[in-house]
This record gives structure tokens, sequence and C-alpha cells, in this order.
């Protein structure tokens, strides 16, 4: 990754952008947070008609839904969850960098592994949370200012099972029409979870003053806590050190 000061204050607020200005003073990062757009805002939607029953201690849901910083950041906020890691999926093992990755290219996705008790959270109710608050379904290799296949809104089951509550739970969605238009997320094969670099791991907890992350990412953090009451909880569970 390029870290520069040379990107011009007028430039659209990118996470690549924001990125590249890791080491940048604080001073000249307040003056992007004007720029910002708002992350989209969230759509009240029905739990999933049905659920899966899952067994054991711990169970897997792969999510991809543009930023993995955001996505991360909601799902470490929820009841159930015992970890959720940023990293890529879609591509080979030799891509997954960020630097790669962004090149829209790889056909890896920002991607975010979500560890989990089945006991306490479902895999229906992950879903119904990435769906609602987690991104915006709707919009097409795209999420809010960050464009490119990388960033598409992308389920990666780990099984039949989720599959095939995925495919389900996406046609009662677009049968509500609660969104602004159709749902354009795909369901793709896992094949395997690459892990982020450590500067991304934890990213909106450790940031919680970065621009793009009050512009877009902190606003999902407050609409689950208003939309999912029960499933919230107010100290995420981090990753750490890799």
């Amino acid at each position: 990754m390029v870290r520069s000061s040379a990107i011009p204050l007028t430039a659209p607020l990118t996470r690549a952008a924001l990125a590249a200005l890791l080491f940048v003073p604080v001073l000249l990062l307040g003056a992007w947070q004007a720029g910002a757009r708002a992350e989209e805002k969230p759509v009240v939607i029905p739990a999933p008609s049905s659920d899966i029953a899952e067994s054991g201690p711990t169970a897997t849901a792969v999510f991809a839904g543009g930023c993995f910083w955001g996505v991360q950041g909601v799902f470490q906020h929820v009841v159930g969850v015992t970890n959720a890691v940023s990293g890529y999926s879609g591509g080979a093992a030799e891509t997954a960098t960020y630097e790669q990755t962004g090149s829209g290219t790889t056909g890896h996705a920002e991607t975010v592994e979500v560890t989990y008790d089945p006991a306490v959270v479902s895999y229906g109710q992950l879903l119904q949370i990435y769906f609602s608050v987690a991104h915006n379904p709707t919009q097409l290799n795209y999420q809010g200012p960050d464009h490119g296949t990388q960033y598409r809104s992308t389920i990666f089951p780990v099984n039949d099972a989720q599959a095939e509550l995925a495919r389900t739970y996406i046609a009662e969605l677009d049968k509500a029409g609660l969104f602004e238009g159709p749902i354009v997320t795909t369901i793709e094969p896992f094949k395997a979870f690459y892990p982020a670099e450590q500067y991304h791991q934890d990213f909106l907890t450790l940031n919680p003053t970065w621009p793009y992350i009050v512009a877009n990412d902190l606003p999902k953090i407050g609409a689950l806590k208003a939309l999912f009451p029960d499933e919230y909880r107010d100290q995420p569970v981090l990753v750490g050190t890799l």
C-alpha cells in the first residue's frame, strides 16, 4: 500500500485514499470530514421465514459487503459472535493482499469471517443483520463511496444449508419490496478465507474518530443497537493480534 500526503483534499472520500493517509497528521485528516458521504440508512426487514439448525459449539459465516472495516465492526457487536476477522475471499492465495485486491482484478471481495455460537445466535439472524444494517444489498459492485468488484455484496456459504437459506431469504426480501431496488447480493462458492493485514483488524474500534468511520460505519453500529437491541452488545469482541 502506498502511503502519501499528496492526495488532493478535493478528491472523493474513498477508503483507498483514507488508508493512504494513515500517517498524515490529524489536522489534515479533519479537512476530509466535510466531504464525507453518510452511510446509507438501514432497512427494517423481517427475519427469514425459516432457519437452519447447527450443532456444535461454533459455526462460521462468511460475508462480503463493501468495506470490511464496517462489516467487521457490526458483527463484533453481535451477541453470540466469538470472532470476526477482516480478510479476502473469492480469489487466489497469492493475490490476497489489500493492494492487489484493490485493483478489482483478483476475484477477491473484502470479506469478514464470522465465528459464532449457534446456541446463542443463528445463521438466519446473522443474515438479517447483514442485509439490514451491515451494508446495502442493492448496490452492484460498490458500497457508498467505494467502487469496484472487491466491494461487491456476496455471501460465501460454507455448506449447502447456508446456501439454501441465503437464496430463500433473498427471494423473500425481494418479494417484500422493502429495499430501494432489487437485491444484487451474489452467492458464491466458498473456497478459502485469507485474513487481511493486521492494520485492518479492529479498525473501527481502534479508529472511532477516523473520518471515513464516522461518516460510513459508526451509523451502522447505532442502527444495530436500535434495530436489534437483543442481539447488540456494547463491548465488541476484538481480533487483537493475528
